[in-house]
């Protein structure tokens, strides 16, 4: 267990944060290549904030390696 306090996001936010439509996120999530979600009470899902911003770095980090090239 992390000693850091973790924020949970809900579906909305991470829409909004990625740009990507749900059945992307959830598209992407079955392919490995997107943070799983955490399952909370009955129907009710999350995701952890960080997962979702350091996804967003790699992507930009693999714009930047892609310039290079």
């Amino acid at each position: 267990m992390t000693s850091e306090r973790q924020i949970i996001i809900k579906l909305p936010l991470v829409k909004e944060m990625t740009t990507l439509s749900r059945a992307t996120i959830y598209r992407r999530m079955d392919e490995n290549k997107f943070p799983k979600q955490i399952d909370l009470l009955g129907r009710a899902v999350a995701w952890v904030e960080q997962e979702v911003l350091d996804w967003i770095d790699e992507r930009i980090e693999d714009r930047h390696e892609n310039d290079k090239k």
